[in-house]
């Protein structure tokens, strides 16, 4: 398992030398002079940087807040979501913070596969100047490859990864221990009186040095984040064990190397090798740099849909490329909008630097808004005392707020574009939600009960007709529009009717054997309740299945389903704002269908429309 996180965990993390040393000492961005007092100490800020943000904080603390064994954003803020009332201060400060977190991600996972695979592809440089002209479109080539291959998916070439990235990692420690070697000054720099002295004598340039600094750190919440894959303790063996050494080694060789020949900083990454092994490791570190930009399009893909089911996001198409691996799944619009963002990105800025300046905004801010998750779950979940919680989780904060504060003055060189990003995609996420919550109320007001209704059907007039009919609604205590529109035209029930809503609850799995709660009604009647976890395949014929079990056996050849489709219109109201309901109407307009969304089958669905105004 260690093995397999190796492919996937670590390469956003692992690919950060390539540009890391380059972008602090000769960046567009407050570039610092090479002298051993700004090297030593930039090494020092380095290991301890990774040491207290990723080790402790990542690896030893937030692995700690585990959601049925998941990580990550969505996972954390679905667990801070737990005992808060509905409409309380905190659910809305837990919930704006956790889209917030989810919408940054997004940014980052644009940045990430355009500065890898440009870094790596600009090694021709170094091996000729003359082909710096091919740095572009080899890069555009790669990405297009990467992303083309993404409706196959990864399964047939992911067993890969681990031996790709296990030679990756063992190829830096080689490279940096050569150089150590003829430098071994450079392991003073793990102390961190090293990384002090420098802040101490250069206050404002080792401060805005930190906005460089935290390119090391970039897929740190990886760690995290995919803790349901792997597990905790093989990432935790995985990064003690081997990254993080292979990571330092390499970060000191760079450092020799500089304090021996300062103009390396053109390339320090590609310097360290000697020229016969410039092509094998320019040819490994693209495939490391595309399987770092797999792990966060893989990662988009899943939080998408996991937005999607939380109820955050529209339903959009997913495809599942496994029959093996639930979690193997291809979503056709996030890959191309990502693909998109990616391709220009690549050619606006042109350079792994000019890039560098657009990372870190996206990193700390996503980090920050962890540490403020990390507090509201050790606070009022697992009953921490409110000084316990704030003292552990305030020296993680002040750390990444020197981080984050650091980036601000990279937003005018290019930090905007993450910030922008996250925004629109903020935005999108909060009009979702609250549009939904719109048309649900819009709805119940003219909800008529449910037990009134089936009673009344005992008095006769209502025609029922062979067959069943399932019904899915909302609100289960409430007659679903559907049904209304049904007797209006049909004149008629079937003589089965099973009323069935859909709850996804804020774990990331549910067993089968809980799926379904069946309950017996008056006339004929069945109220049903299906239960998904946020990371479930949602499959409704097949969870409705379970019913047997508690009396209700549905012969899907003898089924209809029956769903609402709603028009919706806009207008003014104090509600939500008009520009918020427009763009709600047309992303509830554009979103993939119930039946698509719910595995129904085709021919055994009927929909039926209503006109809702705002």
């Amino acid at each position: 398992m260690a093995m397999a996180a190796l492919g996937v965990v670590f390469g956003d993390i692992g690919t950060s030398p390539l540009y890391a040393i380059k972008e602090i000492f000769s960046g567009a961005h407050h570039p610092l002079p090479i002298t051993p007092e700004n090297v030593l100490g930039i090494l020092s800020l380095l290991f301890w940087a990774l040491m207290i943000v990723v080790t402790l904080k990542y690896v030893s603390f937030m692995m700690r807040a585990s959601n049925k064994g998941e990580g990550g954003t969505m996972a954390l803020m679905a667990l801070a979501l737990r005992n808060s009332e509905e409409g309380s201060k905190r659910r809305l400060l837990v919930v704006t913070l956790g889209l917030f977190g989810t919408a940054l991600f997004y940014g980052d996972g644009v940045i990430t596969p355009a500065i890898s695979v440009l870094s790596a592809v600009e090694g021709l440089k170094v091996i000729s100047p003359s082909l710096d002209t091919f740095i572009i479109p080899i890069t555009l080539c790669v990405l297009a490859g990467l992303f083309m291959i993404q409706r196959h998916g990864t399964a047939s070439i992911g067993k890969f990864f681990g031996p790709v990235m296990l030679t990756w990692f063992s190829t830096l420690a080689i490279m940096g221990a050569i150089n150590i070697v003829d430098h071994p000054a450079v392991l003073k720099a793990l102390s961190p009186w090293y990384g002090i002295a420098f802040l101490i004598a250069h206050p404002l340039m080792g401060y805005l040095s930190l906005g460089a600094v935290v390119l090391v750190l970039t897929g740190a919440e990886a760690l995290y984040a995919d803790m349901g894959h792997f597990g905790k303790r093989p990432i935790q063996m995985a990064w003690m064990g081997f990254v993080l050494p292979a990571l330092m080694i390499n970060y000191l060789g760079q450092g020799a190397l500089l304090l021996d020949n300062p103009a390396a900083i053109d390339n320090p990454f590609y310097r360290l090798a000697p020229d016969w092994a410039l092509y094998p490791l320019l040819v490994l570190a693209t495939l490391a740099t595309v399987i770092a930009s797999q792990a966060v399009i893989t990662g988009a893909f899943s939080i998408t849909q996991q937005a999607i089911q939380l109820g955050y996001a529209p339903r959009l198409e997913v495809q599942h490329t496994s029959a093996k691996e639930i979690g193997q799944i291809f979503l056709p619009l996030v890959n191309w909008m990502l693909f998109g963002s990616v391709i220009a990105l690549v050619i606006g800025f042109g350079s792994s630097s000019r890039l560098a300046s657009a990372y870190g905004i996206a990193v700390t801010g996503t980090m920050l808004i962890d540490n403020v998750l990390a507090y509201v779950v050790a606070r009022w979940l697992w009953g921490w005392s409110p000084w316990k919680a704030l003292f552990g989780a305030l020296p993680f904060f002040i750390v990444d707020m020197a981080f984050f504060t650091a980036n601000f003055g990279k937003i005018k060189d290019g930090g905007w574009f993450p910030l922008i990003f996250g925004i629109l995609l903020f935005t999108i996420l909060v009009t979702w939600k609250r549009g939904r919550a719109l048309l649900q109320k819009r709805l119940s007001q003219e909800a008529i009960d449910l037990d009134p209704f089936i009673s009344s059907l005992g008095y006769g007039g209502t025609t029922r007709v062979a067959g069943t009919a399932v019904f899915l609604t909302s609100n289960p205590a409430g007659v679903p529009h559907a049904m209304l529109h049904s007797l209006k035209h049909y004149k008629a029930l079937h003589e089965r009717v099973v009323l069935v809503s859909v709850n996804i609850l804020d774990v990331p799995y549910v067993e089968s054997a809980q799926r379904v709660v069946v309950e017996d009604l008056p006339n004929s009647f069945w109220r049903v309740k299906v239960f998904f976890g946020f990371k479930d395949e949602v499959d409704l014929p097949y969870a409705l299945e379970w019913c047997a079990e508690q009396g209700l056996e549905l012969d899907m050849m003898d089924t209809s389903f029956f769903l609402g489709r709603e028009t919706l219109l806009a207008k003014h109201s104090s509600d939500m704002p008009f520009w918020q309901e427009k763009i709600f109407i047309a992303l509830f307009r554009n979103a993939g269908s119930a039946a698509n969304f719910f595995k129904l089958p085709p021919n055994r669905v009927v929909e039926l429309g209503t006109q809702v105004v705002l």
